[in-house]
């Protein structure tokens, strides 16, 4: 039927206004929508309070260390993945960064992380991950336990430059025990072999600006632009037992040069927390950045020892970030540079681990059918707007999942919703230019 057709297309129409904002080339980040602000304190007395489930925007000052608090039971997993946002200019140095820590109401550590710019010298949104998991010998039991955030800067990015803030955005999560204790071992061995690249021709999708904006992606070929300076995200749904194999490719630009860490892309799993990265150096060829192979979706990958095996430990959405490095524009100009991903997505599907309560937020490690539906079109987030560009596309994805109506009634209430909205807007255009009594 000639309308089956129309259905990729319109969902794409949907989703246009967050998307516009992505093709702009703005190179700022999209903070969660509705996320809360939260000041950090001095020290443990005035420390800002989190809840596990909400996102948070908070700011780091040039200098010092900022303290927050956030109330943990006994029984679950506390994952507090922080992303700094340096101003767009701001001078870094390749090991300049923040780091992450979770202490419990005595001050014992209990884990600390780390999150640096990197080869490319490139302003741009870093992420550290610090957790309290249950079954360690330490940091055991229920209340009171405090996330400290503080800059790294070595001093070699620039002494006479002005420092300025950071801002933050927080989002911590908590994950239950299992309902049924495991044997507590890693898996044996997986298939660790780097696959052929995904190949065809390349279809069009910007990424979002931020995590919470960040573009649905599955298995094929994507292409994109980015300008120097810019990064934008996706997300790969993932259920159990299934293995994300990712790179992408810079293509060729006119110029000579050698740019360090030109191009980063950067894997984290559904809870913020940092799987890989790779940032090759680039001279004006074609150049790919390839992600070394990493395990399926296992429970058990948590008692690995190697970071790229014990993080990828629960289903759910993995975020591939790209960032071009603002190094590019003198050499090359500003482009747009053209990026072309290529995702490929192995492994058979099961089921996971029954859990003993409910993680928070709900389905933080959940894969469910309009995660599936939205890889099809693109739609459910991106763009570079709070919200997303997939807002309306959402609602045509979740309507198609439900198998409650027709596609060719799906069109048509489309459509017609579109008549309505335009006569509304014309009504209050008018209705706005009556003066009043």
């Amino acid at each position: 039927m000639w309308w089956l057709a129309l259905l990729p297309g319109l969902c794409a129409l949907v989703a246009l206004p967050g998307a516009t904002a992505a093709a702009a080339g703005d190179a700022s980040y999209a903070f969660a929508p509705g996320a809360r602000t939260v000041a950090g304190g001095k020290g443990t007395a005035d420390a800002g309070r989190l809840e596990p489930g909400r996102v948070y925007r908070s700011f780091l000052p040039d200098n010092g260390k900022l303290s927050y608090r956030l109330r943990l039971t006994a029984a679950d997993t506390a994952y507090v993945p922080v992303t700094a946002v340096p101003p767009a200019n701001a001078p870094v140095s390749a090991t300049d960064g923040i780091s992450v820590s979770v202490r419990n109401a005595s001050g014992t550590l209990c884990s600390i992380a780390s999150a640096r710019f990197g080869a490319g010298l490139s302003p741009r949104p870093v992420t550290a991950l610090a957790q309290r998991e249950t079954g360690r010998t330490l940091c055991q039991g229920g209340g009171t336990y405090y996330v400290q955030v503080q800059r790294i800067e070595t001093g070699s990015s620039g002494a006479s430059a002005p420092a300025r803030r950071w801002d933050l955005e927080i989002a911590p999560v908590t994950e239950p025990r299992p309902a049924h204790a495991g044997t507590g071992a890693a898996p044996q061995t997986w298939d660790s072999a780097t696959p052929e690249p995904v190949t065809g021709a390349p279809e069009d999708r910007p990424g979002g600006a931020g995590f919470a904006s960040a573009r649905p992606l599955g298995q094929g070929v994507w292409r994109t632009e980015l300008v120097p300076g810019e990064t934008r995200f996706y997300k790969v749904p993932l259920d159990w037992g299934r293995q994300l194999h990712a790179s992408a490719e810079l293509g060729g630009a006119q110029g000579h040069a050698l740019v360090g860490g030109a191009l980063n892309l950067s894997l984290y799993n559904p809870v913020r927390g940092y799987v890989e990265d790779v940032a090759p150096g680039y001279t004006g060829t074609p150049k790919s950045a390839v992600l070394a192979p990493v395990p399926p979706v296992e429970y058990a990958n948590r008692y690995a020892v190697p970071a790229a095996v014990t993080s990828v430990r629960f289903a759910g959405d993995y975020y591939l970030v790209l960032h071009l490095s603002d190094q590019l524009a003198g050499p090359f100009g500003r482009g747009p540079f053209g990026v072309t991903l290529r995702v490929r997505v192995a492994g058979q599907a099961h089921a996971g681990p029954q859990y003993a309560g409910r993680p928070v937020p709900g389905d933080v490690f959940t894969v469910t059918a309009e995660d599936r539906a939205a890889v099809l079109t693109g739609s459910g987030s991106g763009g570079g707007g709070e919200g997303g560009a997939g807002s309306g596309g959402d609602l045509v994805m979740k309507l198609v999942a439900a198998g409650g109506i027709g596609l060719g009634t799906l069109l048509l209430l489309v459509l017609g919703g579109w008549t309505v909205a335009a006569r509304r807007s014309q009504t209050t255009r008018v209705s706005a230019q009556k003066p009043t009594a």
